[in-house]
């Protein structure tokens, strides 16, 4: 058994020969054979060309699966290309707009969107874990050959998003936003649980950096391999000059035994040495900011109070806010100046608001508190938020992104006159936030583009037809109960420390 290992290779552009080459060469020295049901996992979060570097490109992908098919000589039984994208948009649409459709195609792979599958059950057993069993499309559960291809990027929440962190997309959206706050890190730590990949191959040739949704582009000119994900994600902190034990959702699965956390435990091999790559990322840009010094000089003036967890909700609103705000500048370069001035509040907040007449105050998820004066009027805003063994994820309630749109229309038009906005939801969605932003900005409404409305409720109606069907032929959304598992599932935290 290989030892935890990461290969660093240059890599000039988005060839695929080439990069089949690199990353077969990669396969073939770990010793790694794909074999029965094949799932590869890109980033595909978002996409289109005002996201070009927010996912995992099709060329990648496509050199990934040449790859696997050049070392796959005890036969593949199935070979999946899954994903769940964000911000409520079908991930057909996001594979659409990356290109991915012609990837597949030309590669004979198979597109799992991971929204119009089963959803099973997998028990948790570790004594840190946040629930008892966590939900997860049946292909993951199923896989028994894992390869994550994430993109290498800045991230709001996490400080950065390599290979872990691209775990999130392995749940549908009813599903990952639950736990999604001040508990995220514990939250992705916890799906390591789940699977574990027999291979990692990140998209680092043009990276991320600043920011998930809309990263701007650093050309590193890496692809990043290996065969264990603590390890893989501790280089590439290094890489950027972060200290893993600082992110919090690599220290916790290195704590869990999923890996080595120390450059000493971990070998580094490739045609790029660590200096050298540090070197390409000097000065990388990360994405922890605090929301009241993100929007610092903005005319949207953010304030944040203790969250139930700690001092600040790193997982939840804030950085949903900071997204959308940044999706919206894509969209609409006249945005900022548009967006009158307003002010967003999160958390227990006690202290002052700086609010002249006439200026809304935005009060934004379950666990916001506040009582105070606004536009002359004493405010009371109550704490919403349920502790977290009063969710039950069987029962967590669903909204398309139509449904969102009805709902954020009603909310604000009951609230125009008033001096105050209360948005509910434990985290609010990047989505709804887009939503109330462009109305209360008279901006436009990135759903409702022309240059894509087209594409997008093709998609849309596409994805609601094949979950329907499943519904009309008595296939259930979710399945209760042990699942059946494939050889990429951990059997246990202790088989997976052997490899740290």
């Amino acid at each position: 058994m290989h030892p935890p290992s990461v290969f660093l290779a240059h890599c000039e552009a988005y060839d695929p020969d080439v990069i089949e080459s690199i990353v077969a060469g990669g396969l073939e020295r770990l010793g790694l054979v794909p074999r029965g049901r094949v799932l590869v996992k890109p980033n595909v979060v978002i996409s289109g060309p005002l996201f070009r570097h927010a996912y995992t490109r099709p060329e990648f992908v496509e050199g990934v699966i040449g790859a696997i098919k050049r070392r796959a000589t005890e036969g593949v039984a199935e070979l999946l290309v899954g994903e769940r994208c964000g911000i409520t948009i079908p991930t057909r649409y996001a594979f659409r707009q990356a290109g991915y459709f012609p990837m597949l195609r030309e590669t004979g792979a198979r597109a799992a969107f991971f929204e119009e599958t089963r959803q099973v059950e997998i028990p948790l057993s570790h004594g840190s874990r946040l629930r008892d069993t966590i939900y997860v499309p049946q292909p993951i559960a199923r896989a028994d050959f894992f390869v994550n291809c994430p993109k290498f990027k800045a991230h709001p929440w996490t400080t950065v998003t390599f290979s872990m962190k691209n775990y999130i997309g392995i749940q549908d959206d009813r599903h990952r936003l639950v736990d999604h706050d001040y508990a995220l890190s514990r939250k992705v730590a916890d799906l390591q649980h789940v699977i574990q990949p027999q291979f990692i191959a990140i998209d680092a040739i043009v990276a991320g950096e600043g920011r998930m949704l809309t990263p701007l582009p650093r050309e590193l000119n890496l692809i990043v391999m290996g065969n264990n994900q603590v390890a893989v994600d501790t280089v590439c902190c290094h890489i950027v000059g972060v200290d893993p034990r600082e992110v919090d959702h690599i220290r916790l699965a290195h704590e869990d035994g999923f890996g080595p956390i120390d450059l000493e435990r971990i070998a580094i091999g490739g045609d790029v040495s660590l200096d050298a790559a540090r070197e390409r990322a000097q000065g990388y840009e990360v994405g922890l900011v605090r929301v009241e010094k993100y929007f610092d000089g903005c005319r949207l003036s953010a304030y944040a109070g203790p969250a139930p967890g700690g001092d600040y909700c790193w997982g939840g609103c804030p950085g949903a806010l900071e997204e959308a705000v940044e999706v919206l500048r894509r969209f609409d370069q006249s945005f900022d100046a548009r967006m009158p001035r307003m002010h967003w509040v999160f958390g227990k907040y006690e202290g002052p608001l700086d609010i002249a007449y006439g200026e809304k105050v935005v009060f934004v998820g379950d666990c916001t508190e506040y009582e105070g004066q606004v536009g002359g009027q004493l405010v009371r805003v109550e704490n919403l938020y349920k502790n977290r063994d009063l969710v039950e994820v069987e029962s967590v309630a669903h909204e398309n992104i139509y449904e969102k749109m009805i709902k954020v229309g009603k909310r604000l038009a009951q609230t125009r006159s008033e001096p105050t906005l209360r948005l509910e939801g434990c985290p609010v969605s990047v989505a709804e936030l887009i939503l109330v932003l462009a109305t209360l900005a008279k901006s436009k409404n990135p759903y409702f583009d022309p240059r894509e409305i087209l594409g997008f409720n093709r998609s849309y109606l596409a994805s609601q037809a094949a979950v329907a069907l499943k519904r009309l032929g008595g296939e259930p959304y979710q399945i209760k109960g042990q699942a059946e598992r494939g050889d990429a599932a951990p059997h246990s935290s202790a088989s997976a420390s052997i490899h740290s």
